[in-house]
């Protein structure tokens, strides 16, 4: 693992796995992480860069705020306000977060569609 994003849930987690290569270790808070649970994705990271990426809602602005507190150095992503949280984000607006993240090197673009060959 060269770095670490942390998300919310087991199921943002399967989203971005989707997107990164096996570099990239995605790790989930499983909701608000208490002190036991942060102490854990401290030890579990050490000292590789961290990138955190919470919905944008009440839970995951606390959730964000708790993990910047554990994790100062760290990277910030957003989701946009209206969808549906890290899973429910579309492909290409994930795309555009990790690439402003400076991620590209890890990123799997998925492959063009192929055009339908008509007769």
């Amino acid at each position: 693992m060269l770095l670490a994003i942390i998300v919310e849930g087991k199921n943002d987690r399967s989203r971005l796995r989707r997107l990164l290569d096996e570099n990239v270790g995605i790790l989930c808070s499983y909701g608000t992480p208490g002190t036991e649970s942060l102490a854990r994705l401290k030890k579990k990271i050490g000292d590789i860069p961290v990138f955190i990426f919470t919905d944008n809602d009440p839970s995951g602005k606390k959730i964000r705020a708790l993990l910047s507190d554990t994790f100062p150095d760290a990277e910030q992503m957003y989701t946009r306000r209206g969808y549906a949280g890290v899973e429910g984000t579309p492909e290409e607006y994930l795309i555009q977060q990790l690439e402003k993240a400076g991620l590209e090197e890890y990123i799997i673009y998925p492959s063009p569609a192929l055009p339908s060959i008509t007769e």
